[in-house]
């Protein structure tokens, strides 16, 4: 192939884009007369469909908030160690070390 079969190739024309655009209408246009002549077969499809995007949404929504509880509960765990390590290192400090017994044998 020479150089300009492939720039041609890889530009594209105009009348892909309408024969794609054209398919795209016609596509949609079978939809439509199907959704039209079967409704209550689409109309199952929506709601269980819909049931499905409903029920995901509860089920990421109450993810997030056990989420959050947990984070938040971590942070007080959090403050609670901190509290005690330096409450327990005061007092280490406070404390003199007790004097090893020296026992003669």
């Amino acid at each position: 192939m020479t150089t300009q079969q492939k720039e041609e190739e890889h530009q594209p024309g105009s009348s892909t884009t309408a024969v794609g655009l054209r398919g795209m209408v016609e596509q949609y246009h079978k939809i439509k007369e199907n959704a039209e002549t079967y409704p209550y077969v689409w109309a199952s499809y929506i709601v269980v469909y819909g049931g499905f995007a409903l029920w995901g949404a509860y089920r990421v929504r109450k993810l997030f908030k056990t989420e959050d509880r947990v984070r938040a509960l971590q942070e007080r765990l959090r403050k609670i160690v901190e509290t005690e390590e330096s409450a327990s290192t005061a007092t280490s400090v406070e404390k003199a070390p007790p004097a090893p017994d020296k026992t003669s044998k």
